[in-house]
């Protein structure tokens, strides 16, 4: 039955699903292109079925997430000449997401980014976590929330939206206390937002972000390296050998690092010294109150224009460096080293061990939000 069930919703919106049958007022064709069309594409290593929901307002941007990991698998987006190509890179199947890859499009936490040591200490305990990059811990974990399988449910309003949910248990992957996560994804014409809410019933660190790997040229397009990127941000916070932030807030201004008037990605790069080959950095963003334009990304030859806004205090550049041409993805692309390019909004690296940075404690009582919104052009 669940083949049936798929196959029909590959082919009509979901609303269609409640709507009357053909030759008795059927949908017509305009109406079918706003939609929300869900598929069964495969099982979880713990045998939970696994379902991609692609989501389309109009003409606009065709988006496809999937409920493993909330990773957004495709996203196509027209350039200056209405050509529409896929900007994300990623997988044509589920297999290649469980066979493992560098976090691609995925919904990532409960603490994104890294953490010293895979240790912290909170109200006078101390906690310890998987140490899975190098001495410290990075995005969730063995098992974050990249690897698991969210609940999902589509949401009326006038555009295309699910919502994800998930519940953290009290110790999973180290964490202290039960942490009841939100993520709704809505597609507009122009627009991928992703809202986040998280509460708890004990303090618990929490930083939840995307890790879309983007190419505004295609996803099998080779380096980002030409890509114009400005980051309205006039610091950023330096690492050690491992990246971990020292705790200090260094200027971009004079360095590889300064992104404040629109550069190509690699026009510096290889000045960067203590990194490995490219940007892993975090900007602290220019202080702002609710949405702020973080970055804007424009590929020359496509025209493609991408604005990321957020309501964080900073956006975590990577360049792709440590992509090595061994996960063949989406057509049977190569995605070499600085295929795609990441920016990740979020809290600070390491915040949790580091008390002048911005808080990630989120203490029962309290609803974490953020948001995070993907705009695209053409010009």
């Amino acid at each position: 039955m669940r083949t049936t069930v798929a196959a029909l919703l590959l082919f009509a919106p979901l609303p269609a699903l409640l709507a009357p049958a053909a030759g008795a007022g059927a949908a017509r064709p305009e109406q079918e292109k706003n939609t929300i069309r869900q598929t069964f594409i495969g099982k979880a290593p713990d045998g939970t079925d696994v379902e991609a929901f692609t989501l389309r307002k109009g003409n606009g941007i065709r988006v496809k997430i999937l409920t493993y990991g909330g990773i957004v698998s495709e996203l196509h987006v027209p350039d200056k000449a209405g050509k529409t190509a896929d900007v994300v890179l990623g997988f044509d199947d589920l297999k290649g997401y469980l066979d493992g890859h560098p976090f691609f499009g995925a919904l990532v936490g409960r603490c994104a980014n890294r953490i010293a040591g895979g240790k912290f200490t909170l109200d006078g305990k101390e906690y310890k976590l998987a140490t899975n990059n190098g001495p410290n811990h990075l995005h969730g974990g063995n098992k974050g929330f990249d690897k698991v399988v969210w609940k999902a449910e589509t949401l009326k309003g006038d555009s295309p939206a699910i919502r994800l949910t998930y519940r953290s248990k009290d110790g999973e992957e180290g964490y202290p206390g039960n942490l009841d996560v939100e993520v709704v994804y809505t597609v507009t014409a122009d627009e991928l937002r992703i809202v986040y809410k998280a509460t708890t019933d004990k303090a618990t660190p929490v930083n939840l972000t995307n890790h879309s790997y983007f190419n505004l040229a295609g996803h099998g397009s080779g380096t980002i390296l030409g890509h114009e990127l400005q980051i309205n941000a006039d610091g950023y916070t330096p690492t050690d050998d491992t990246l971990i932030p020292t705790g200090k807030v260094a200027p971009v201004k004079g360095t590889p690092y300064d992104f404040t008037g629109p550069t190509p990605i690699g026009k510096h790069i290889g000045e960067l010294k203590g990194n490995p080959g490219g940007y892993d950095v975090n900007y602290v963003l220019r202080p702002h109150k609710g949405l702020f334009s973080a970055a804007t990304v424009r590929e020359p030859t496509s025209g493609r224009v991408m604005e990321v806004l957020t309501t964080e205090p900073g956006v975590q550049l990577y360049s792709g460096n440590f992509l090595d041409g061994k996960n063949k993805g989406k057509g049977g692309a190569v995605y070499n080293k600085h295929a795609g390019f990441c920016l990740e909004c979020q809290h600070f690296p390491d915040a949790v061990n580091k008390p002048d940075f911005p808080s990630v404690i989120l203490k029962p009582g309290e609803t974490y939000t953020q948001t995070t919104v993907y705009r695209f052009a053409a010009k």
